[in-house]
């Protein structure tokens, strides 16, 4: 079976707690050439911020994703191509490996198991809100980290495999070191990609790279770069 993020070099991630840069439009958002919308943030998420950035892009033709934070904030909207849920592999609060999904699925009648996938998060800067939010050990070493995405595979059956830096640029190595221990899942990397040149870097090492906070402190211009870094370093490792 193939999934359409096994297609994808560039995921923009909307935060609809955050505004975009003034002029700018979800349009604009939508014609940077990123291959796929992933709407979601860590901290001050309601229905209300999802829905408004949903309706916002869901004219536009590129693929959107919910990405909630917590069970409290999915939308069942048919604008939607599905829902990527986190699932925190070196979190130490059990609430975010299984908790959380248990809670959605115990007050969600007809979940749409067709639509709803699992990203298995590797959550690595300590200073992100992400990482205190789910009290993640961020000690990792490269080889521990690619265990982390050999297991989610191999003994978890996950299809993606999310090595995250929110908020600083990670260390290749061990975004290297994931993508080796993976056969067939697709490895996203998130974190501190702010130009080109750290698209194209991250690109050569992971298969899709995520961009945020960009989009929001810097504009379209900015991610439009990065979604040319993250494509060359695919045609080059494509031709090699």
């Amino acid at each position: 079976m193939s999934y359409p993020w096994e297609d994808w070099d560039h995921i923009t991630k909307i935060d609809p707690d955050k505004d975009l840069v003034d002029g700018e439009t979800f349009e604009d958002v939508c014609e940077t050439g990123t291959d796929a919308l992933e709407i979601g943030g860590t901290l001050d998420i309601t229905e209300e911020k999802m829905e408004r950035v949903i309706e916002a892009t869901a004219k536009y033709d590129v693929p959107i994703y919910q990405e909630p934070s917590n069970p409290g904030v999915v939308i069942d909207d048919d604008a939607l191509d599905g829902y990527l849920i986190p699932t925190v592999f070196n979190a130490s609060d059990s609430f975010w490996i299984t908790g959380a999904h248990k809670e959605w699925v115990r007050i969600e009648d007809g979940l749409d198991w067709d639509r709803t996938h699992t990203e298995a998060y590797i959550v690595l800067n300590p200073e992100s809100s992400v990482a205190e939010y789910t009290d993640a050990d961020t000690d990792q070493s490269a080889e521990d980290v690619a265990s982390f995405a050999r297991v989610a595979e191999k003994m978890f059956g996950q299809k993606i495999i999310y090595v995250e830096y929110s908020g600083t640029y990670g260390d290749p190595e061990k975004v290297g070191a994931a993508h080796d221990a993976l056969d067939d899942a697709t490895l996203f990397y998130g974190g501190g990609i702010h130009d080109y040149e750290s698209a194209y870097e991250m690109g050569q090492h992971a298969d899709a790279v995520v961009v945020g906070n960009l989009l929001h402190d810097k504009g379209v211009d900015a991610v439009r770069e990065t979604v040319e870094g993250a494509k060359d370093a695919t045609a080059e490792l494509v031709a090699e």
